[in-house]
């Protein structure tokens, strides 16, 4: 049943209401790991590296699902994907209660809820807007770029809070009632097409595009076909190894890690959950202005400062006191930039590959962001576990959001060059 309004022409803002609110709570279920490594530690006697390879392999799973959930979008509906990926999320972490092994935490962390998590992923934001938005695509898909940070950051005070004591299964419970109450949620409110509700794409005019097909065949080739097509575009290569850096530096090293990073110099677990939850604050006003910036300037451009900007935040980090004052500091510079590059890289991506292709493309080039989110979140616990320190990792990675930002001033160039010298040979 859907919830219908007088105003039909706002609808579109309710379905992304509802949409902030699920990618929130599923990029939150994502970042939980990172307040789980020491209490695990401490209850079952796990090193730290099995306990991050279990967050690995959910982060990995978490990209790799979305292409096929963009698919499934495609063939059976947002809402039916929605609430499948909410419920499995839910019964994952719930049965994670009853764990007594490693592979248990792989199994319902890694492999079901990286399955779960990846179906309600920025492949969802990035749906909800080719189908729901007409004008300030950039805008709103800042917006719900930026609930995937939020999700994974602000709640975890409280979960660290919970946790405090060694006590792991309060943050297990409240994660899992947290998805099961969205479920009656996308139920009730989320329509699948503009028309079901009597109403058109926010900002739609007789001029506009057409909107994208509302369905295509249910083949489970849907997602390889997108791949086969855009794996021949150079723009693919760009956007899936630029943001490959992306996940490395952010979720998967950050947002793993630097509680326990912050363990290692005195600062306790709940302020350092507090340090990520301020860097998800300002993410949203980083983020949902990058969507604006991203709807006027040329986003190549805004990718080059994005990660040149991450990677001299993270040179510096090992190098600060570890105090409230810099690493403040550290949090509203690299909340600003946390996931800001993503309304670019989507806004080329729709660019290059048109409204058919674009939503399950970004999934495939989402899949390398988690690919890197998942090397940072294995490898910096190897890197900890055998050298008793984090430093190496926070170094190299920031060390590779520079070369991505070289790339792709040198990209951007290139096209300007090239787009120069095709406006000559027309003149």
């Amino acid at each position: 049943m859907i919830f219908r309004f007088r105003q039909r022409a706002a609808y579109a803002w309710i379905v992304v209401a509802v949409t902030f609110l699920a990618l929130l709570v599923s990029a939150g279920i994502r970042s939980t790991p990172g307040v789980l490594i020491v209490p695990l530690e401490a209850y079952f006697g796990w090193d730290r590296a099995t306990i991050s390879f279990a967050a690995a392999v959910g982060i990995f799973l978490y990209g790799l699902v979305g292409p096929f959930s963009a698919a499934l979008m495609i063939a059976y509906g947002i809402k039916r994907t929605m609430l499948a990926g909410l419920a499995l999320m839910s019964f994952a972490t719930l049965s994670s209660l009853w764990m007594t092994e490693p592979w248990h935490y792989v199994l319902t962390w890694g492999l079901f809820s990286g399955i779960g998590t990846g179906a309600v992923a920025s492949v969802l934001g990035a749906a909800v807007v080719n189908r729901w938005f007409a004008t300030q695509q950039g805008l709103v898909m800042g917006m719900l770029s930026a609930s995937t940070a939020t999700g994974s950051l602000v709640f975890l005070p409280f979960l660290a809070w919970l946790a405090e004591g060694g006590a792991w299964r309060p943050v297990v419970i409240a994660v899992s009632a947290a998805s099961a109450l969205l479920i009656p949620l996308v139920a009730l409110f989320v329509a699948e097409h503009p028309d079901d509700v009597g109403a058109r794409r926010h900002g739609e005019t007789d001029q506009s595009a057409p909107p994208p097909p509302l369905k295509q065949a249910a083949t489970p080739w849907l997602a390889f076909e997108a791949l086969f097509r855009a794996a021949h575009h150079p723009m693919f290569w760009l956007l899936f190894g630029t943001f490959f850096v992306c996940g490395l530096t952010t979720n998967g090293l950050v947002g793993t890690h630097m509680i326990a990073y912050c363990g290692d110099h005195g600062v306790a677990p709940v302020a350092a959950a507090g340090l990520l939850s301020l860097i998800g604050f300002f993410d949203l006003f980083g983020t949902t202005g990058s969507g604006w910036l991203t709807d006027r300037y040329d986003p190549r451009r805004l990718l080059a400062v994005y990660y040149g900007l991450r990677g001299l935040s993270l040179v510096a980090l090992p190098f600060i006191d570890f105090g409230p004052v810099s690493l403040g500091i550290f949090a509203v510079f690299f909340g600003l930039d946390w996931i800001a590059t993503i309304p670019p890289t989507v806004k080329l991506a729709n660019q290059a590959f048109g409204a058919r292709d674009a939503p399950i493309v970004f999934g495939w080039i989402a899949v390398g962001h988690q690919a890197g989110a998942a090397a940072a979140a294995f490898g910096a616990g190897v890197v900890r576990e055998a050298l008793g320190t984090y430093t190496p990792a926070f170094l190299t990675s920031g060390m590779l959001a520079l070369v991505a930002s070289v790339v792709v001033v040198a990209v951007s160039a290139r096209g300007n060059q090239l787009g120069r010298a095709q406006g000559d040979a027309t003149a």
